[in-house]
């Protein structure tokens, strides 16, 4: 059974300023503002909402399909892909149009600095939910904005479960858009700070809000997540990690945890937790997809550290 993960495939580019950029930039001439950072240090990252939750559910031993748009650049992250034997067939090349990317320039402070390009991503309405076939659950993740409320009525129109995850395209809607979402989902994942945007722009309390789907669910970070389902709140430890390197990507590995328990029938409590442990050990590596688990690895840490299996 495929999971369909509707969001962004992007590239993000990713510089090191080696001083702060408050020793360079004047706080009385920002109306006038034109400096230049030399940054000595830059990688290239896979990225983007479906890729990345692509990548940890195919190592849980999951069965993801994305749908995206890309760009005439995407062969690189193409041959990435087929190497780790994710498919791609619902990744649709926009011609003319660069695969959305991100430029993030972090200078000693850990300020950033970001230019993001949305490119083919805002083509993501030319993608239909009815073109993927054999879907259990799917998931409606950042992506164009046409798209996202496009394959939301899709999903609920063909009786698909699916999970709405705004993430960093909740700004882009209003409080009437968020219920037309959630009315239509089976499931809702937002961070802390996302939580009480939903609330601010519904005028509901995230228990109200839990009421209309199957699980509500609210990641806190280092302090473990909440599960709302069938009016019982379920709290999720954390997991600690062998490092914090970086957080990127952390959300998306703990979505590809949800994805997992939903379509292998695993209960909140379990699911919860191997979602916890994903992010985990997403955020001990660099980049959001630069983690590595065999499914053996990933049993025998979960046992360790909740002691149970997971399925």
């Amino acid at each position: 059974m495929n999971a369909l993960i509707c969001g962004s495939v992007a590239y993000d580019t990713i510089m090191v300023f080696q001083d702060r950029f408050k020793n360079h930039i004047l706080p009385d001439q920002i109306h006038i503002l034109n400096v230049s950072f030399l940054v000595p240090e830059m990688r290239r990252e896979f990225g983007g909402c479906a890729g990345n939750i692509a990548y940890s559910l195919h190592l849980l031993g999951g069965s993801p399909q994305m749908m995206a748009t890309v760009g005439q650049d995407f062969a690189p992250y193409a041959a990435r892909l087929d190497s780790l034997g994710i498919p791609r067939t619902h990744l649709r090349e926009v011609p003319g149009a660069f695969t959305a990317q991100a430029f993030i320039t972090t200078d000693l402070d850990d300020n950033q600095i970001t230019a993001f390009h949305p490119g083919a991503m805002m083509q993501s309405h030319d993608n239909h939910v009815a073109e993927a076939k054999n879907v259990g659950v799917g998931i409606v993740a950042p992506d164009g904005r046409d798209g996202m409320v496009q394959h939301a009525r899709e999903f609920h129109e063909a009786g698909v479960p699916f999970i709405f995850d705004p993430g960093q395209g909740l700004p882009m809607f209003d409080g009437d858009d968020l219920r037309r979402f959630i009315d239509m989902a089976t499931y809702v994942t937002v961070n802390d700070y996302e939580a009480r945007l939903v609330e601010e722009r519904t005028g509901e309390s995230i228990e109200v809000l839990a009421r209309k789907v199957k699980a509500f669910i609210v990641t806190r970070g280092a302090e473990g997540s909440t599960v709302w389902t069938g009016g019982v709140r379920h709290e999720i430890p954390s997991v600690e990690p062998e490092a914090v390197v970086d957080p990127t990507g952390c959300g998306d590995a703990y979505r590809a945890g949800l994805l997992y328990g939903i379509v292998n029938g695993i209960d909140w409590q379990l699911t919860g937790r191997l979602a916890s442990l994903i992010g985990a050990l997403k955020i001990a590596k660099r980049g959001a997809q630069n983690h590595h688990f065999t499914r053996a690895e990933i049993e025998t840490r979960f046992k360790d550290e909740f002691g149970t299996a997971f399925c």
